[in-house]
């Protein structure tokens, strides 16, 4: 047995795996509007619903923006190919192993060959402020899972930050990344003047009734928005089935 063979072997008995997991085509879409699930999970739990293979790698990656993956026009076709999934581990399986299983859990059903390669690119920072923390961290125990989120609007009983990014990503229409560097849920309720002629500007808009969003940010959160251009991660689909393999 080669040392190459030898590594693979371990690699793949080291590689963490849902003890139940269903991939399948989403039901055909019938209107231009239907309900999207970008990514849940709870007490061991992931589930995702009518995604794009590329939003399936974002979320499995820790990506927010499209800017990190690169690979064929059709995995990112929203409404065309877009897939369910349902998978099970342990209860107390943290949501970090969680990803690392779905990235396996690609890899395998949709035949991915993909490689990395480093990008410049500019971006949005989210970072801790300076006069600290203005959200409490919950008990991810306790908490009864539910959102509102709209532009202008964020608001949950117990977010990961880098899923709040995600969103202050998909409003701003521009990557922001989580570099806080904190672990764990937070109860988040963030209200800002959306759709500003220009996201980028600091300054309120004429007769708003809340803060700009970096404004917002700083006020509510206790964080910070910092543009920021450097080099960054990107995965590369090389090769991937439409279809995934049978469960």
């Amino acid at each position: 047995m080669t040392v190459g063979l030898i590594l693979f072997l371990t690699l793949m008995q080291a590689q963490p795996t849902f003890d139940v997991a269903s991939v399948k085509p989403s039901a055909p879409i019938k209107t231009d509007t239907y309900n999207i699930n970008l990514g849940k999970t709870n007490h061991g739990e992931l589930t995702m619903g009518n995604v794009t293979l590329s939003e399936c790698l974002k979320f499995a990656y820790g990506f927010t923006d499209d800017i990190q993956l690169d690979g064929p026009a059709w995995i990112k076709r929203k409404g065309e190919f877009i897939y369910d999934i349902v998978a099970k581990a342990p209860a107390d399986t943290p949501r970090e192993q969680l990803q690392l299983m779905l990235q396996g859990l690609l890899t395998e059903r949709f035949k991915l060959v993909m490689h990395h390669e480093q990008r410049q690119a500019s971006y949005l920072a989210l970072v801790e402020g300076k006069k600290g923390l203005k959200i409490e961290k919950v008990d991810e125990e306790m908490i009864v899972l539910g959102s509102t989120n709209r532009p202008g609007h964020i608001e949950s009983k117990g977010a990961y930050l880098s899923a709040v990014a995600t969103l202050l990503s998909r409003f701003m229409r521009q990557p922001v990344l989580d570099m806080t560097g904190l672990k764990g849920r937070y109860a988040i309720k963030l209200e800002w003047t959306p759709d500003l002629v220009d996201p980028l500007k600091e300054t309120e808009a004429p007769g708003a009734t809340a803060p700009t969003i970096f404004t917002a940010v700083q006020q509510q959160l206790g964080l910070k928005l910092e543009a920021r251009k450097g080099m960054l991660d990107v995965i590369v689909i090389d090769s991937a089935e439409r279809v995934p393999v049978s469960n």
